[in-house]
């Protein structure tokens, strides 16, 4: 069975030792009603062209999701 992990979102993304880092982030509710708080939770490290053919699979999902109208392209 394959390993499924849940993000809310991405808290950020840099390039240090020559691989670039997606540090992923879960809302944490916040204390007495206070917003829900980004708290790090994985973080997937790889190489540039990994970083080149994942952006590119993304691309081609999104051209995908305006084409079939679950998003749109802002103006």
């Amino acid at each position: 069975m394959k390993k499924e992990i849940y993000a809310d979102g991405v808290g950020q993304i840099h390039f240090a030792g020559n691989m670039v880092r997606f540090d992923f982030v879960t809302l944490q509710p916040g204390a007495d009603g206070e917003a829900p708080k980004p708290e790090p939770s994985e973080r997937v490290i790889m190489p540039p062209q990994g970083f080149l053919s994942m952006f590119n699979s993304m691309q081609q999902l999104i051209d995908k999701l305006v084409d079939a109208k679950v998003l749109q392209k802002n103006a």
